[in-house]
């Protein structure tokens, strides 16, 4: 374990960041994304409640989720220490772990949209933008931006887990579908798992960086050619 334990307490300012940060209403089109989910309820795989929380546990124990958080740690690691080179790395390398099309557009594109809107609100990050370049991952642009506004690595990784647990639990309200009180029960379930899953990750050396994501590999590739959809990945 690092010394990135939890929990960590918050000054008001910079609760306040990480609460912006992972908001619904922040401008980076996650709800749009569905990352395999549309697929598997259409092919009956996905059919209640219960059968998306099977899914996201799994995927916050073994699946892509850890590898993404992970590199978001080193993209925050990184910008703490102002180093250029390390970020860039991290980038590319998280580009060439995406398994499928669909899954890279969805973090390059939420990526490019967080940086844009950082440099309007912090043009202070110029010089990591430059350095990282385009395409930027979503997990480097949100590493960037706790780091700038100071939030430690531990709420940093919790926030992103939640944020996309939340994501994935309103589309598959959506989809199912649910109703949003079922969905809010879920999220409370998953606490102790996000909890769990972000100590690990935060202990996760470089060597160890690996993911058992292949059935949201299999989803996503299927969703490329899916005849009706909703949502873009």
């Amino acid at each position: 374990m690092t010394n990135e334990q939890l929990p960590i307490p918050h000054s008001p300012v910079n609760l306040l960041c990480l609460m912006q940060l992972v908001s619904p209403a922040l401008p980076v089109g996650a709800y749009s994304y569905s990352e395999g989910l549309e697929t598997l309820v259409d092919a009956g795989v996905i059919e209640n409640l219960q059968h998306l929380g099977h899914w996201l546990k799994q995927e916050l124990g073994y699946g892509a989720i850890r590898l993404e958080a992970a590199v978001m740690i080193r993209g925050y690691r990184g910008a703490i220490a102002g180093d250029l080179e390390a970020l860039n790395y991290w980038n590319v390398w998280l580009s060439a772990a995406k398994e499928t099309q669909e899954l890279q557009a969805q973090s390059w594109q939420m990526g490019r949209s967080l940086m844009r809107l950082l440099l309007e609100l912090q043009p202070q990050v110029r010089s990591m933008a430059d350095a990282i370049g385009n395409p930027c991952n979503y997990a480097i642009a949100f590493g960037i931006a706790t780091a700038h506004w100071q939030i430690d690595a531990a709420s940093a990784l919790l926030g992103y887990l939640h944020s996309w647990a939340t994501n994935l639990i309103a589309a598959g309200v959506k989809l199912i579908p649910l109703g949003q009180t079922a969905g809010q029960q879920l999220l409370l379930e998953l606490q102790p798992i996000l909890i769990q899953a972000a100590k690990e990750i935060l202990a996760l050396e470089d060597d160890a960086l690996s993911s058992c994501g292949w059935g949201l590999a299999l989803a996503s590739i299927a969703h490329e050619t899916q005849y009706t959809r909703l949502f873009r990945s």
